[in-house]
């Protein structure tokens, strides 16, 4: 008989931490008996407690992680994502146009080239205009170089007077030599830089554009899809509808700048400045970019309407802001506010707001994203708020 003081012997296979004999053949034995076709993993077994402050703690550390990293990888590519956002901005605003084509029993691939080689079409009908006569004027203005230097440094003339009051020869003079001449050769670099990023942006963002333009409809039934069923139609619906705001916003956005381009026009032939319609030309186009677009196409007209006189150019210059604060406070509102049905207040709102805080692509944006979130607010949050 054993006494009280003495215990049983440890089972070696526990002291070196491995199960029990038969624990793992019973494991398998059991998990083929629970093996089906219907199920061949067994059945499931016990959930998790998600009451459990593990479970709770763990659940919202890895929340805050992951918002934490996928704020740090939005900033890390802020730039392509812009570059992405506006190339799927083109393409739904391209839209209609392949619809409507599709509509008359074209192919998709048919209508998407037809639309891009007319895009292309107009790009290289403007460059055959502006490079002949960027070529001329760049020859005439070197050949009256000598002229303007004789009238600059002519104290009877205009120029003069200001070369004498301001001394600007001099300060021509030392940006070419010294520090300032260094800053200048390193400004005409970044100058480069900046062209040359310009314009790979401006290939990225066609590419996108075509690509985006030919899979919309996998892009829109892929983003269906990502909606509950029971919901599905509603956000079909108005998912189409916003999508037809933006592409009356791009028709809206050509309207005005045709509108800018004619004005132009009228303006320099009344004043006889040469180059009116490449001028006119220049400045519809500047006129799609939101914010800037007309502000760099107008101190481009009134540089050449220079050429003229000083009382022309000047009267250039008061023209350009005159329409400036006509298109944005009268004619944007209107025109915009009827293609995408936006109030003109909200539409100014919209694309200060946008240009704050994105830039161009901001404002360029800002318009289509105010008209959906009016329609959200009007569909979905206002008759839950007067239900509740």
């Amino acid at each position: 008989m054993k006494s009280p003081e003495e215990k049983p012997p440890a089972s070696p296979n526990l002291e070196a931490g491995k199960p029990a004999p038969g624990t793992v053949e019973r494991a398998v034995e059991t998990a083929v008996a629970t093996s089906s076709e219907e199920r061949p993993f067994g059945k499931r077994g016990r959930p998790f407690d998600r009451r459990s402050p593990f479970f709770v703690g763990m659940t919202a550390a890895a929340g805050v992680a992951t918002t934490y990293g996928v704020i740090l990888l939005l900033g890390a590519a802020r730039d392509v994502l812009i570059l992405i956002g506006l190339g799927l901005f083109l393409a739904i605003g391209l839209e209609p146009a392949a619809a409507w084509l599709v509509r008359r029993g074209l192919p998709r691939w048919a209508s998407v080239l037809l639309i891009v080689t007319l895009t292309l079409g107009l790009v290289a009908g403007f460059l055959a205009l502006a490079i002949p006569a960027i070529l001329t004027q760049g020859a005439q203005f070197a050949h009256e170089a000598p002229t303007y230097l004789k009238e600059a440094t002519s104290q009877r003339t205009f120029l003069g007077k200001l070369n004498e009051r301001f001394e600007l020869a001099r300060h021509i003079q030392q940006l070419g030599t010294g520090e300032r001449g260094l800053s200048l050769v390193g400004g005409v670099l970044g100058a480069g830089k900046v062209v040359a990023g310009a314009a790979a942006s401006l290939v990225i963002v066609l590419v996108l554009t075509v690509y985006f333009l030919a899979d919309m409809p996998r892009i829109k039934a892929t983003v269906y899809r990502c909606v509950p069923n029971s919901r599905r139609p509603r956000a079909i619906l108005m998912a189409d509808d916003i999508l037809g705001k933006v592409g009356m916003f791009v028709l809206g956005n050509l309207a005005t700048s045709l509108v800018a381009g004619v004005l132009t026009f009228v303006w320099l032939e009344i004043f006889r400045v040469p180059y009116a319609l490449l001028l006119a030309l220049f400045v519809a186009l500047m006129d799609l970019v939101p914010v800037v677009g007309s502000t760099i196409a107008g101190i481009a007209v009134a540089l050449v309407a220079l050429s003229v006189s000083l009382p022309v150019a000047l009267a250039t210059v008061g023209f350009v802001l005159v329409y400036r604060v006509f298109e944005d406070y009268v004619l944007v509102p209107r025109v915009m506010g009827k293609a995408v049905e936006v109030p003109g207040v909200v539409t100014l709102i919209a694309v200060t707001v946008g240009a704050t805080l994105l830039g161009i692509v901001g404002a360029l944006i800002a318009i289509p994203v105010a008209a959906a979130l009016g329609l959200i607010l009007r569909e979905v949050a206002f008759p839950r708020l007067d239900d509740s």
